[in-house]
């Protein structure tokens, strides 16, 4: 990352500044209270917003100035930013009313957002960033003065170690989690493991194999036994069918003497129906007669020529019929053409009434519709003058609420964004407060512990004797120290009362805002509407004459189509008229049909019952012949009655008759021994399928057990799997922790060498705790607070130097770190360690920060400079203003000085 330009306009003592910052080493130089600072503190506060601040956005503005504004351009990761921050004077209070981050490929806007946006690209808050690259002044002990765990935890979330304790503490639930599965699997597998040894010691295939024994048994005895049930039932049967032969010849010979009965009745009726169908031949001529006369009488009314007549040819007929049927249709026909055109026109003349009615009663509907629609009128013009009544109510509520706002420091319009932003400073505020009490805390124990020492008559910085030690300073500074604390932890407290003061007006003003934006809408709707109902007033009085004139045209139509009907109507009647002398023509034609189709008729009446001789005369030939083959059956059957007489023996059938009850009796008997061998039977097959049934659920056990014992020998290794992967989580990160130990350690004493140039101490030892320990050169540990405050600058420099590099090789390139930032460094620095701080300076560069931005008023840092940047104070304004040099210039300031 690199800052590319700051622009700043009423920002603190700033009236309107621009500064270009490029690569290499940028000294900002000028003297104590120029606004040097505030150059840095300005860069920091377009990334952070109040959070950079150490107290509110009022130290923010100018004096004097109303509205302050922050521009800054920067690059990161090979992309533009530009964040722009825009602050206004609000009821006495500053409020920030613009904040946007213009990237590449978004634009964000609110300070939360903006602040959330440089966090996540960053890699890190405003507190890792100051932890990290912004040495600020006055910060000088704040590493120092940590503790191990406060170190540890700062350079372990800015090397993100922390999500390594993250994985491992998910690992250990997963442990925890798949222990407990195993246990309840493991408790499942014994009670499996004790049901089996149950069923084992039942012995069940014993079981098994003593009732299949006893089975086998009962199926022979139901064998032998079913053996002799079939030769009862054979010997039953063949008693059985001879009787039932002896049955049949009975029956045989009984059918036999009903036969010849049937038969020789049959010859006697069958010689009486050939008497009787010749005197049916003789009926029949006589009707042929009698049909042929009356076919002559119809021939006569016909106009068939009379060769035909007398010959009465049935073709003949047929034509005419045809010829008839033909002259009909055609009659027909025109009865339809007749029927369509009197349907046309009554249908015209329906449509036309149908039409006239429509027409009526569409006038009807547009006369109610005017009278409605002049009603409506008068209504709508009442209702605009009661809508003009609200509006003016309305306008009276809001200049009331208006009102409340001549003395409130916001519009309404801001109302909302003043509260929040007033809510924002209230609790970066409360923050401060809490912060400085526990500095306060700090600062009186460390002048209680100083005085402690002095008392005791030991140095309170490096706590040897007072006589032999090289440390011994007064503890004045510490003194004014919580002097100054106690003074900015009761200004704070008086600014905090005053914001939540501010903070309950700032919501009352929102309220109330919210109250006159609702009257302001609503009054807005009210003259819409009565815009609207205006806009439509003259629309009604045209729709009402334009309805009249409507009536009147529709009423004038229907009176045209009521003529039209009458037209139609007449016009259908003659076609009705026409129709009716057709129908007439066709009712001739229909009789002269219906006579020739009669004379057809008979015609064909006298064929059937000349048909009708031959075939009676062909039944009494029938007759003859089935009489004869009627004697020859006669005559066989007669002699096999004979036949079966001779063959009837009574002494065998009494011996069919006692085999069969013979072999009945026994047959009961067997059945109800072969039921009970059966019912034994079942219930041993019952009992061996539920002792096989018994035996495959323990097989089913088996099985199961050897399932939950995989899976158990699974969740065993799955929980050694979760419990090394927690171990190893927990050892990367000790072993990443004690890699950056070591690697800071060396880079802590490379730094400290380089600045430090005295040769009292040896070299600095930093423990896996992240303790630092400060060795004299006899051996001897000093804590780093033991340290001169001059030490304990170049201590800081050196550790905070140590730290960013660490970072920016950690990282390795992936998140570019942000630029090396220190403020007046020099503090507490004689000239010697001030010549090696600019060492320090260049070596940093050599390592590869592309920016480093240093503020002092030493001449000494400006040989250091690539750019050199003058902050100068106009003593009338009371402004400051920047100017840049090349390095140079730079140089030959250096040199002059």
């Amino acid at each position: 990352m690199r800052f590319q330009r700051i622009r700043l306009s009423n920002f603190k003592c700033f009236a309107d500044a621009e500064l270009r910052l490029d690569r290499g080493v940028t000294v900002i130089h000028g003297l104590n209270g120029s606004g040097k600072s505030s150059l840095l503190e300005a860069c920091f506060f377009a990334l952070y917003g109040a959070r950079a601040l150490d107290r509110t956005l009022d130290e923010v503005l100018t004096i004097g100035a109303e509205e302050a504004r922050v521009e800054l351009w920067f690059s990161h990761g090979g992309e533009e930013y530009r964040i722009e921050r825009e602050l206004k004077l609000r009821g006495g209070s500053a409020t920030t009313t613009t904040c946007v981050l213009d990237g590449p490929d978004e634009t964000i806007e609110g300070a939360r957002d903006v602040r959330s946006a440089v966090a996540d690209r960053l890699r890190m808050d405003a507190s890792a960033f100051v932890n990290c690259a912004y040495v600020r002044q006055g910060e000088v002990n704040k590493l120092i003065n940590a503790s191990p765990g406060e170190r540890q935890d700062m350079i372990d979330d800015l090397l993100q170690l922390g999500k390594l304790e993250e994985y491992r503490e998910r690992a250990s639930d997963a442990r925890v989690g798949v222990g407990r599965v195993l246990e309840g699997k493991r408790e499942l597998l014994e009670d499996k493991k004790k049901e089996i040894a149950k069923r084992e010691a039942e012995d069940l295939h014993e079981q098994a194999n003593a009732l299949r024994s006893t089975l086998a048994d009962v199926e022979d005895d139901i064998e032998r036994f079913e053996e002799n049930q079939e030769k009862a039932e054979t010997q039953r049967e063949e008693a059985a069918t001879a009787l039932e032969e002896h049955e049949e010849r009975q029956a045989e010979l009984a059918e036999l003497d009903a036969d010849i009965e049937e038969l020789t009745d049959e010859i006697a009726d069958a010689e009486q129906e050939r008497s009787e169908l010749g005197d049916r031949v003789t009926e029949l001529r006589a009707e042929v007669d009698d049909l042929r006369a009356e076919a002559d009488e119809l021939l006569a009314e016909t106009d068939i020529d009379a060769d035909t007549a007398t010959e009465l040819d049935g073709d003949a007929v047929d034509e005419r019929v045809a010829d008839l049927r033909e002259q009909k249709e055609t009659v027909t026909e025109q009865i339809r053409e007749q029927s369509v055109e009197v349907q046309k026109h009554a249908d015209e003349a329906e449509t036309a009434r149908e039409r006239a009615d429509e027409l009526e009663a569409e006038a009807e509907s547009k006369r109610e519709e005017a009278t409605e629609t002049a009603e409506s009128l008068a209504e709508a013009r009442t209702q605009v003058e009661e809508t003009r009544d609200q509006i003016e109510t309305l306008t009276e509520r809001i200049e009331t609420k208006q009102e409340q706002f001549a003395d409130a420091p916001v519009d309404p319009e801001e109302a909302t964004d003043h509260r929040e932003s007033v809510a924002e400073e209230l609790n970066d505020i409360r923050a401060e407060v809490e912060r400085t009490e526990a500095d306060l805390e700090n600062a009186e124990e460390t002048v209680a512990e100083a005085e402690r020492l002095l008392d005791e008559g030991k140095c309170p910085e490096c706590g040897q004797s007072v006589e032999g030690s090289p440390h011994v300073e007064s503890i004045d500074e510490d003194r004014e120290r919580v002097a100054t604390l106690e003074s900015e932890l009761a200004d704070l407290r008086e600014e905090r009362e005053t914001l939540e003061a501010r903070l309950e007006r700032a919501e009352e003003l929102a309220e109330a805002a919210d109250e006159l934006a609702t009257a302001r809408d609503e009054r807005e709707s009210l003259r819409e509407l009565v815009a609207e109902r205006e806009s439509g007033l003259d629309e009604r009085e045209e729709r009402v004459e334009s309805l009249r004139e409507r009536t009147d045209e529709l009423e004038s139509e229907a009176e045209a189509k009521r003529e039209t009907a009458a037209d139609a109507e007449q016009a259908a009647e003659t076609a009705r008229k026409r129709m009716g002398e057709l129908n007439a023509e066709s009712s001739s034609l229909k009789t002269a049909i219906e006579r020739v189709e009669s004379l057809a008729e008979l015609l064909d009446e006298i064929a059937d019952v000349e048909a009708d001789i031959e075939s009676v005369r062909e039944q009494r030939t029938n007759i003859v012949e089935t009489n004869d083959l009627r004697r020859e059956q006669l005559a066989e059957k007669r002699e096999r009655r004979d036949e079966l007489a001779d063959d009837i023996d009574e002494s065998a059938l009494d011996a069919a008759r006692e085999r069969k009850e013979e072999a009945e009796e026994y047959l009961e008997q067997v059945e109800e021994k072969l039921a009970t061998l059966r019912e034994r039977r079942d219930d041993l097959q019952g009992d061996i399928g539920a002792v096989e049934r018994e035996i495959a659920e323990l097989e089913e056990l088996r099985e199961r057990r050897e399932g939950l014992a995989d899976t158990v020998a699974r969740l065993d290794s799955l929980y050694e799997e979760a419990e090394r992967l927690q171990d190893t989580y927990g050892d990367l990160r000790a072993e990443l922790r004690q890699q950056n130990v070591r690697k800071l350690e060396r880079m802590l004493n490379e730094t400290f060498e380089l600045v430090y140039g005295n040769d009292a101490y040896s070299h600095i030892e930093l423990d896996g705790g992240y303790e630092l320990t400060v060795y004299q050169k006899d051996g001897e540990p000093l804590d780093p607070e033991q340290l001169s405050g001059g030490e304990r600058a170049v201590f800081n420099l050196s550790l905070r130097c140590a730290i960013y590099r660490l970072l920016a090789e950690g990282i390795d390139g992936s998140a570019p770190m942000p630029p090396l930032i220190l403020d007046e460094p020099t503090v507490f620095l004689d000239s010697g360690h001030v010549s090696k701080l600019v060492e320090l300076i260049e070596s940093m560069t050599e390592l590869g920060v592309s920016q480093i931005l240093v503020v002092s008023h030493d001449d000494e840092l400006v040989s250091a400079a690539d750019e050199l940047v003058t902050v100068s104070k106009d003593p009338t304004t009371n402004r400051s203003s920047v100017e840049r040099m090349d390095a140079a210039d730079a140089a030959a300031l250096a040199a002059f000085s």
